[in-house]
């Protein structure tokens, strides 16, 4: 039913995978997407190389199925984690907040698969030339570090631009995402926000709780003028931001008050003054369950999804 180049590039058996979420994208996470199907993706985020490397050993203990690494290209480690990924021979590596082309003849050499997340089209134009093997166009609607271009109008542009398979991400929780992303000409997509509520997230109890209570509006963006904008659930944090936002502030201040909040968040539960990240599909996750019955749940609505679409579209 799902004939994606993006399965056969991979070697998946969905074209699903999981967004790359620092702190929460841990091997536990990665490796029980990966068991169900898809594609499972450690965040990197800022770990220095040897947590990173406990992670992936982990996740290799866990899963015997292809799983990748996402890596944040201003990490301060970013070399240490390159030499990780390159060591492990991690089938699949995304990127995010920068260009991986100084990195891609070392991972073409042991035949990983280098994926980076763009927000625009300029930007997936210029990473096509530099040998990326697929793209992931992620809307504003996504979690976490966002641009300015919503999904919809993201993806197809993205795909009319380049030769590669194209990822859609940002707003995508269900069937109707997935068939969605399709029309638009994306290969598969990336889901992040609704992986977040699942058994073996590790994220603390409070920070899906928070996610749960989401509603569609529930969302804000933080530090849009500090170059770094930032999806979150609104609380004292971002009204902080919108404080700084108002006095002008520059952007270390910003920086500053950000510093070490996602993990307050995620691994000490401080949802009011931890960063909660996460995408507007918020007010679509009602509960918590295995990530296989997540996954279970997306592949069985496909046919019922697109045979509405076929009774409504019908035949020319």
């Amino acid at each position: 039913m799902l004939r994606s180049k993006l399965c056969q590039l991979l070697e998946i058996e969905y074209p699903i995978l999981q967004g790359g979420m620092a702190w929460v994208a841990t091997a536990e996470l990665a490796a029980a997407v990966s068991n169900a199907g898809g594609l499972g993706v450690i965040g990197a985020g800022h770990m220095p190389g040897d947590a990173l490397l406990r992670e992936i050993r982990k996740a290799k203990n866990l899963t015997n199925k292809p799983f990748g690494v996402n890596i944040m290209l201003m990490s301060p480690f970013v070399k240490d984690v390159m030499e990780v990924v390159i060591n492990e021979r991690i089938p699949v590596v995304t990127t995010g907040a920068g260009n991986p082309g100084e990195y891609i003849p070392r991972l073409k050499e042991i035949g990983t698969k280098v994926i980076p997340v763009v927000a625009s089209v300029a930007l997936a134009k210029r990473l096509e030339r530099v040998g990326v093997d697929a793209i992931i166009a992620e809307g504003m609607e996504s979690g976490g570090h966002v641009g300015d271009v919503t999904t919809m109008a993201l993806v197809p542009q993205v795909v009319d631009a380049v030769n590669l398979p194209v990822i859609a991400a940002g707003g995508i929780a269900d069937a109707r995402g997935v068939v969605a992303a399709f029309a638009l000409g994306a290969e598969g997509v990336q889901i992040g926000s609704r992986f977040v509520a699942s058994t073996e997230c590790t994220a603390h109890y409070r920070y899906k709780e928070a996610v749960l209570k989401a509603k569609e509006r529930s969302t804000v963006i933080t530090g849009r003028f500090s170059g770094h904008p930032v999806r979150i659930l609104a609380n004292k944090l971002s009204r902080a931001f919108d404080e700084l936002e108002r006095q002008g502030a520059p952007p270390e201040e910003f920086d500053r008050l950000g510093a070490g909040k996602l993990r307050a968040a995620v691994c000490e539960g401080d949802i009011e003054n931890g960063s909660v990240m996460i995408g507007q599909i918020a007010g679509m996750v009602n509960s918590v369950k295995p990530v296989a019955e997540i996954m279970e749940e997306i592949i069985r609505e496909l046919p019922n999804v697109t045979s509405r679409i076929s009774g409504i579209v019908g035949d020319s």
